[in-house]
């Protein structure tokens, strides 16, 4: 669950695990707490998981304004949408997370981001916008984190000032970076191993000195987050189910060759005259795909053989034609030419 005050742009990332509106109270109460100003209200989206009666109901209860955007109108909540791409898909990717381990892996990484992003990486804010006919000027401010605006803002009280003084004062913007990587890394290995090995690893540390030393190239080289691009694997290797048409497959094969008429139900007539217990007439549907996909494979084969062209008799018209000296008929290389 993402939360992002319009007027600053700080937002606050929370994990949900499932959706319940326990889980969402639980979240909201946990963002309340997390952000630097008090939380007046909150504005929805039309998800069922937030618009229910024990959510809203407790955010009156706790005179939290609640209202909500209106329906089928996505860009209502264009503030948190553009955090879901630039934080959260960018960050963790699109892997999928299932568990409670991934949960804590999650709010590690959260953590972190929180700080990171919210103190340290600037951001634009639209300022004015302009509609000549149909050309839109749009002008911002100087791109400042959503930090710099809280203390700029004269609604925020100068005890929630100090306190975010101090929390600016106390961050170190490398360290909070190198842990996001690790952080990035744990998610990664957590997708490459899910559904094949369940075991724990020991959790990352994070080696200041190299993580520096390694961003001296990393701009030259490109930089791949490890929650991104991951390698396939397949998490349920089941093995083929033997087909009960396998033994059979070469002599349909030789019935197919010799009468080239036969039909799917003459197939299975023979098949049941043969194995009356294994096959019924419910098998037919299945026959017919096998027949089809049988001859479709013969047919794939004589084309790209093109012995059956030299074999077909030559048209009487155009034998005709020949002998009389008058030119054949263009063939189609010949008119597309």
């Amino acid at each position: 669950m993402v939360l992002t005050d319009i007027s600053t742009g700080w937002t606050e990332c929370v994990p949900v695990r499932t959706r319940d509106s326990g889980k969402v109270i639980v979240a909201i109460k946990q963002a309340r707490s997390q952000f630097p100003f008090p939380l007046l209200g909150v504005d929805f989206d039309n998800d069922s998981a937030f618009m229910n009666e024990f959510v809203v109901s407790w955010c009156r209860s706790e005179n939290l304004e609640v209202t909500r955007s209106r329906a089928y109108r996505k860009n209502d909540q264009a503030h948190v949408e553009q955090k879901n791409g630039a934080i959260v898909r960018r960050l963790v990717g699109y892997g999928r997370f299932v568990g409670t381990e991934a949960t804590i892996a999650l709010s590690q990484l959260y953590a972190v981001v929180r700080l990171y992003g919210n103190l340290f990486q600037p951001s634009f804010k639209l300022q004015d916008k302009t509609r000549i006919g149909a050309r839109v000027i749009k002008r911002y401010h100087p791109p400042v984190p959503p930090a710099a605006r809280v203390l700029a803002n004269s609604s925020v009280a100068k005890a929630d000032k100090k306190q975010l003084q101090a929390m600016l004062e106390n961050s170190d913007p490398v360290l909070l970076f190198a842990s996001l990587r690790a952080a990035q890394e744990e998610l990664g290995r957590r997708v490459d191993r899910r559904g094949v090995n369940q075991k724990l690893e020991e959790p990352v540390v994070v080696d200041l000195q190299r993580f520096a030393a390694s961003l001296k190239l990393a701009w030259k080289n490109g930089e791949t987050r490890p929650t991104h691009r991951r390698p396939y694997r397949r998490t349920k290797p089941w093995p083929k189910r033997p087909s009960m048409y396998e033994p059979f497959e070469a002599q349909i094969k030789e019935w197919l060759k010799d009468e080239p008429a036969l039909s799917a139900a003459g197939v299975l007539q023979r098949l049941t005259e043969i194995d009356p217990a294994r096959f019924k007439a419910k098998n037919i549907r299945m026959v017919q795909r096998l027949v089809k996909a049988w001859r479709m494979e013969m047919a794939g084969l004589l084309i790209l053989d093109g012995g059956w062209i030299k074999s077909l008799p030559a048209s009487p018209a155009v034998a005709a034609a020949g002998d009389a000296g008058i030119p054949k008929p263009a063939t189609f290389g010949n008119i597309y030419r």
